[in-house]
């Protein structure tokens, strides 16, 4: 009666409507879903809800979900396979309607066939796998990848330093085979590899991506000797902020001494002083476009791939090399 669903009388109506305002009822959602009447549901993965890559992806996913009359939720992995593995089943088993996760991943065969088997799990009970930011599984896999173009946004900005004359760029903080890292790090040389530099030019040092790994590595890098670099590309925005505390810690200027630059466009880059050059990854419009081509009337059963693209924004952590 409550549903609206069976014909009865205006005067019945009324008097249950007045017992569930007494009673203060709420209704049981897991009946309903039983019975295929509850509220439908999306539902992200990411490693954590600090990275503000990971919030802003989970907050297009939100938008989206919303506005299409889908309750959203968000639940963190970890970065833990089996953590991941339990809530995938879980979230198939309470019907979700798709299952997003987000972020890099070490690519290889366990990953690929961890997400084929969701893919498929989640298929046969009608639900979707949607991968945002993460490599996609084999082909014939019945998932949606929806990705930004992570090695061409590297590409880009490593081009932008070595056209302000650059030729010593350091790149530091390094996820030892996660997709995301390793990305960046192709884009990096190939870009030196096209204004001609050797291929030990492409120095990469440091490990992690987070403000604390930034600064170790930039404090071990400037204690190991010279000054033989006049240049550095941060794996990630949080890491060139550690990197900056780092340089001025040891009486360095940016970038009047080192040029430095990021990646993501996260607030703190348009925080730091001065503003940090970096990459900016629509991870908002990931969100909303994953959910917006989940939910469309004819999904299809097909893999797909959505690529959008990344651009540079410039700020004021770019000059000439001293």
């Amino acid at each position: 009666m409550l549903s609206g669903s069976h014909p009865t009388s205006a005067g019945a109506r009324a008097r249950v409507l007045r017992a569930v305002k007494d009673l203060d009822y709420v209704v049981n959602a897991h009946a309903r879903a039983l019975a295929g009447t509850g509220r439908k549901t999306v539902a992200v993965l990411t490693r954590n809800v600090t990275s503000p890559f990971f919030s802003q992806v989970a907050q297009g996913v939100e938008y989206e979900a919303t506005a299409r009359g889908r309750l959203c939720m968000v639940c963190t992995t970890g970065g833990d396979n089996a953590r991941e593995h339990e809530m995938v089943q879980m979230l198939r088993e309470q019907g979700a309607e798709m299952v997003v996760l987000v972020g890099g991943a070490v690519e290889n065969d366990e990953y690929r066939e961890r997400m084929a088997r969701y893919a498929q799990a989640l298929a046969a009970v009608g639900s979707r796998l949607v991968l945002c930011g993460r490599p996609a599984p084999p082909p014939g896999v019945p998932a949606l990848v929806v990705e930004y173009d992570n090695e061409a946004g590297a590409y880009g900005i490593t081009s932008h330093l070595l056209t302000a004359g650059h030729r010593r760029i350091v790149f530091l903080g390094q996820l030892p085979g996660n997709s995301t890292s390793e990305d960046r790090i192709t884009g990096y040389r190939r870009a030196l590899f096209d204004f001609g530099l050797p291929p030990e030019a492409g120095r990469v040092v440091g490990t992690g991506f987070n403000k604390r790994q930034g600064y170790e590595s930039m404090k071990k890098l400037l204690e190991s000797g010279e000054l033989d670099f006049t240049a550095v590309f941060a794996g990630d925005d949080e890491v060139a902020a550690g990197a900056m505390k780092a340089l001025r810690k040891h009486g360095l200027t940016v970038p009047d001494d080192i040029s430095l630059i990021g990646y993501n466009d996260d607030p703190v880059a348009d925080d730091l002083t001065p503003g940090l050059t970096t990459v900016h990854i629509p991870a908002e419009e990931m969100g909303r476009t994953a959910v917006r081509l989940a939910l469309r009337d004819d999904p299809g059963s097909e893999q797909e791939r959505h690529l959008l693209g990344t651009h540079i924004v410039v700020r004021e952590s770019v000059g000439r090399p001293a």
